[in-house]
């Protein structure tokens, strides 16, 4: 657990200090937000806040990994295998850097062309696709010594449903839908200051804690399965390695928080919510925990289905469910003030969370039972 708290101190420290920075060179840059048209009149005394922000939460994420990494090798209780970069690490922090890559286009056309727009859908959807089929792949097909991947041609719930076997080409398939899932849906929550920030926080901090409970629970613990069997255990690979990496991503986040909190000083853009996206599917893919996913980013799902439900009511009926979607922009509409909407919205993530690493703790105890 040292080396968790270190990545996460080491990522915090980097995000608070290294962002009133980048809100300087972003300014000198004049890489302002655009602000959507048709958006709530009130968020047009955002227009021109420094946008891009993401790039300090991938970078405080990638060093507190290596600072992370360098601790676990003074830990003597630590096997070496498990104090070594692996492809844990490539499939997790390549998923993190390369969709906000994605974003980072984005971000750019948005400043460049001076409006919201951006990248078109299918642009973004293609980025998407490509990210996800690359690191899908070397999860799926490339194994360790031992013969483990990072991730399972099964679908998982709170562990591997065996019986739900979709073969290597189908799990790249679904981890593509999933990576889209998650990008695009973090991406259409981050429309309040601090509100993606905050949320994607908590659900990195769930994943924190499920991979620290694999770790001490895991199958490759040759000892603590002598002592209480297969049964008991996690077929998972470096779950440490994924725990330093979730509170590598908790740690940017909070220390990014600190500027980007109503009245935000600095946007993360379609960089940092791409890349958070990313991070956390890559994150449900490693600790075989996908279909556990939905309820951990419960908010995050809220928001995305309250989209397709305006679209889809809109094109069918030509009537709007919500006064504007995504669905926070509804409540803006309806009066309430933007703090009241993002601390409201908080308190529904960290229920997702809750209930996700209830029904995860549960499954351990009904086999302990």
């Amino acid at each position: 657990m040292r080396a968790v708290i270190v990545a996460a101190a080491v990522a915090f420290v980097i995000s608070l200090f290294c962002t009133p920075l980048a809100i300087r060179v972003i300014r000198a840059l004049k890489a302002g937000q655009p602000i959507r048209v048709d958006g709530p009149k009130g968020h047009f005394v955002k227009q021109g806040t420094p946008t891009m922000g993401g790039l300090v939460i991938i970078l405080g994420t990638l060093v507190a990994y290596a600072m992370g990494m360098l601790t676990l090798t003074t830990l003597p209780e630590v096997q070496i295998a498990q104090s070594t970069p692996t492809m844990t690490g490539l499939v997790l922090l390549g998923l993190m850097v390369f969709s906000g890559f994605v974003g980072f286009i984005d971000d750019l056309l948005k400043v460049r062309k001076r409006n919201s727009g951006g990248l078109s859908e299918r642009g973004k959807l293609l980025g998407q696709i490509l990210v996800g089929a690359t690191f899908g792949i070397i999860a799926l097909y490339f194994p360790s010594t031992n013969g483990q991947t990072v991730g399972s041609t099964t679908l998982s719930f709170v562990r591997d449903i065996s019986w739900l076997d979709l073969t290597k080409a189908g799990a790249v398939v679904f981890f593509i839908l999933v990576v889209m899932a998650t990008t695009n849906g973090v991406n259409i929550t981050d429309g309040l200051d601090g509100l993606a920030t905050t949320a994607s926080a908590i659900v990195l901090a769930a994943y924190l804690l499920i991979a620290f409970w694999q770790y001490r629970h895991w199958c490759a613990d040759i000892d603590y399965v002598r002592s209480v069997g297969n049964d008991y255990c996690y077929a998972v690979r470096d779950p440490l390695e994924i725990a330093l990496i979730a509170g590598a991503g908790v740690g940017a986040c909070i220390g990014f928080l600190w500027w980007n909190t109503s009245p935000a000083r600095i946007i993360m853009g379609d960089t940092g919510a791409m890349a958070l996206g990313g991070l956390i599917a890559g994150m449900a893919l490693a600790t075989r925990t996908v279909l556990l996913l939905p309820i951990i980013a419960l908010l995050f799902v809220i928001v995305t289905m309250s989209v397709v439900i305006q679209r889809v009511s809109y094109k069918t009926t030509r009537r709007r469910v919500f006064r504007m979607s995504p669905l926070h922009h509804h409540f803006e509409l309806a009066g309430w003030s933007e703090v009241t909407i993002v601390i409201r919205f908080w308190i529904v993530a960290a229920i997702g969370a809750a209930v996700a690493l209830g029904l995860f703790c549960g499954d351990f105890l009904r086999v302990v039972g």
